[in-house]
C-alpha cells in the first residue's frame, strides 16, 4: 500500500497542468483498486486549505470527503512519528515539517510501500520509497 500526498490530490482535480492526467490516472488506478493507497488526516485537511483557496469551501469540502472516502482507512500519525519527522526536517533542508511528518509516518510502517509526491524533495530521503506520480512504474 502506498501513500498519497497532497501534492497528487491537488493536480488530479486542479487546473490544466502537466501533472494532471498523471495525478488523475493515479485517483482512477485507485478507485478501481488497481493501486492500493491511504493518507493521513493531515494531509486531507491540506488539499481542504489550498481547494479552497482556488474554488469555494462548499466544493473544498466536497472533494476533500470524496478522497476520503477513496482513501480510507487512513493511517494516523503518533508520537515516535513526529519525532522521527522532526529529525527527518533537521537533516533534510528540502523538507518542511508536515512532508517530514509524513515520511516518517511511512517509513515506520513496514505495511506501506512508499509514498506517492510531485513534491520531488521526498526523493532525497533515504529508505523512503518515494513514487513520482508523472513516472509511477519508475
Amino acid at each position: 500500500m502506498i501513500v498519497i500526498d497532497t501534492t497528487v490530490l491537488v493536480y488530479a482535480v486542479g487546473q490544466d497542468h502537466e501533472l494532471r492526467d498523471p495525478c488523475r490516472s493515479v485517483i482512477e488506478a485507485i478507485g478501481s483498486g488497481r493501486i492500493a493507497a491511504t493518507t493521513t488526516v493531515e494531509a486531507l485537511q491540506e488539499f481542504a486549505y489550498v481547494r479552497a483557496r482556488r474554488r469555494d469551501r462548499r466544493d473544498a469540502r466536497a472533494t476533500t470527503l470524496q478522497f476520503l472516502d477513496l482513501l480510507s482507512p487512513l493511517i494516523q500519525p503518533d508520537q515516535n512519528d513526529l519525532i522521527r519527522g522532526l529529525e527527518l526536517f533537521e537533516h533534510y533542508e528540502s523538507l518542511g515539517s508536515f512532508d517530514a511528518v509524513l515520511a516518517a509516518t511511512v517509513l515506520e510502517r513496514e505495511h506501506l510501500s512508499g509514498l506517492m509526491s510531485a513534491d520531488k524533495a521526498f526523493a532525497s530521503v533515504d529508505g523512503l520509497g518515494h513514487i513520482d506520480p508523472s513516472n509511477p512504474t519508475a
